[in-house]
């Protein structure tokens, strides 16, 4: 038997696979497919203090092994997702969920986090310091160590569950701005949110996308997010959410030995719904071909030696 189960700052997951933020909705509409128990857990749609009707349409460009989405953070508001999305979520996910918060202040982050860390179904906050499509704060945010340590300070203050920063790639040293986290008290971090990308269609001879760039993501970031996971495990003492073009079992298990604890998929539940199942069915058989006993054994496993 082949052991699956991993760790996120006390929360124990059968599997280290978790749907990403903004690709799974709030869970419940996917239950309709298969049963999402199966899941490690997922990080639920990026939630703000005021509701948020997103970005103007078009937001999507397809691309080469990937796409580029400018959706804008579209969701219901912190009030309406404790009050009609967690109960909803409630009757088919019976584990702990990471709350996705993403906000434009630091008192907005702060507001948002307070109230989402009261409510029992959450597990782990992850605060989306990273956002690239949204046009005032969110990049800014995550590009400046000292901005990062100020929203991550500010957030643990009000919080009692671990708080996970997630990271923007569009940076020169990510790595800065990991440690800035770590200092300022993060239980963990997530990483790469989206690279930013942009496409031109050659009728019109305008960008495809109304706000002209968006983050690009799928199969194409994948080594970019190989990397960095490796460079910030050797920084930080603190437990990583791998993501960013993870596709396949053995995508999951390349991005632990660059030192995640456990991965986020995100683009491949766009192209395919049932991704994530896939991936969990797929790891025992991708473990044993590798002569793989225990998924918290190979955590790190590239930097040995």
């Amino acid at each position: 038997m082949v052991d699956l189960k991993v760790n996120l700052s006390g929360l124990e997951l059968d599997n280290p696979v978790i749907p990403a933020s903004g690709t799974f909705g709030f869970g419940y509409e996917f239950s309709e497919l298969y049963d999402i128990n199966i899941l490690g857990t997922f990080s639920f749609k990026g939630t703000t203090k005021e509701p948020r009707f997103g970005n103007p349409l078009p937001r999507i460009a397809e691309c080469k092994n990937g796409m580029i989405n400018s959706v804008g953070l579209q969701n219901p508001g912190v009030d309406k997702v404790i009050a009609e999305e967690l109960p909803k979520l409630k009757k088919c996910f019976n584990k702990k969920v990471i709350a996705n918060v993403s906000g434009f202040s630091v008192d907005e982050y702060v507001y948002t986090c307070e109230k989402i860390d009261k409510e029992d179904q959450v597990g782990i906050i992850e605060v989306n310091i990273s956002c690239p499509n949204v046009h005032n704060g969110g990049m800014s945010f995550g590009t400046d160590p000292k901005n990062a340590f100020e929203v991550t300070k500010a957030v643990k203050k009000v919080t009692t569950k671990p708080v996970y920063i997630k990271l923007t790639p569009n940076v020169t040293d990510i790595v800065s701005i990991a440690k800035a986290c770590e200092e300022a008290g993060a239980d963990g971090l997530s990483l790469i949110n989206t690279l930013l990308g942009m496409r031109i269609n050659l009728k019109t001879q305008k960008p495809v996308i109304a706000n002209k760039m968006g983050g690009f993501s799928g199969d194409a970031i994948f080594p970019v997010a190989v990397r960095m996971v490796y460079q910030v495990y050797e920084a930080v003492k603190i437990p990583i959410i791998g993501m960013g073009g993870v596709s396949t079992a053995e995508d999951v298990i390349e991005m632990m030995l660059a030192g995640a604890s456990a991965v986020q998929v995100g683009a491949a539940n766009l192209v395919n719904p049932y991704a994530c199942r896939d991936i969990i069915n797929d790891l025992p058989k991708v473990m044993a071909k590798y002569n793989i006993k225990s998924l918290k054994e190979i955590i790190g496993g590239a930097h040995n030696g």
